[in-house]
């Protein structure tokens, strides 16, 4: 059995965090419903500026760029 390469190895991981990313946007897409869920203009704002927020960051981590975590909080 061949080792697997660095490569392979981020393309399988890559790859299955990416799609579980995806999913659980989707799945926080489905909270827009307003028959199911009450949520403000800020609320969605707060949402998505955390999101936007973690995405930059994250891409400054493959530019070699270090910042720091944080949680995300509607409180």
């Amino acid at each position: 059995m061949a080792k697997e390469t660095k490569r392979e190895r981020f393309v399988r991981i890559a790859v299955a965090r990416t799609n579980r990313i995806i999913d659980n946007m989707r799945l926080l897409g489905n909270c827009s419903s307003k028959s199911n869920y009450e949520y403000t203009d800020e609320d969605v704002k707060k949402i998505f500026n955390a999101l936007e927020k973690e995405l930059k960051q994250t891409k400054n981590r493959f530019l070699g760029v270090d910042s720091k975590e944080e949680r995300f909080t509607l409180e």
